[in-house]
């Protein structure tokens, strides 16, 4: 091996290392806490909810959810306009670098469908979340009674 070759290498792995580690993804700067799901009775559908901070230099961008304790997860937007709420699904829920985004009652959160098999009030339901760069980001949410409000009711 000739000497510009063996000085070469450790140089081009050290860049690349280097390169590897200055691409995080989206979820290994993300922190979950306060996440909790309100159960509703029987077959209805339940609101999942948490709060979500970015730690990175970068914003990212919630894209979905998913959890084996349900058949579908979708992110949607509750609002409301001259005494009439509604509710929307949308694509992504940005988290501004170095900031906070809220899934709650009445603003942003996750719906939770079909369940398969019954939630119980104290059951812990894991959600995976992804974000648009393709990672994810699991959270345990634990289950709520109907009638609560936040995530220590």
């Amino acid at each position: 091996m000739n000497f510009r070759v063996t000085r070469t290498l450790p140089l081009l792995a050290a860049g690349l290392l280097a390169a590897f580690a200055a691409h995080a993804t989206e979820a290994e700067h993300i922190r979950a806490s306060q996440a909790w799901i309100r159960v509703l009775p029987g077959d209805l559908p339940a609101g999942a909810y948490v709060t979500l901070e970015n730690t990175g230099d970068q914003p990212a961008l919630l894209r979905g959810a998913r959890s084996a304790r349900y058949g579908s997860a979708m992110l949607h937007k509750s609002s409301a306009e001259g005494g009439v709420s509604r509710m929307a699904m949308v694509d992504e829920l940005p988290v501004p670098a170095h900031g906070k985004a809220e899934l709650s009652p009445g603003g942003y959160h996750l719906m939770l469908m079909q369940a398969t098999a019954p939630v119980n009030v104290g059951d812990k339901v894991k959600v995976t979340l992804t974000f648009s760069d393709g990672s994810t980001l699991d959270a345990d949410f634990v289950a709520r009674p109907a009638n609560a409000t936040s995530a220590s009711d």
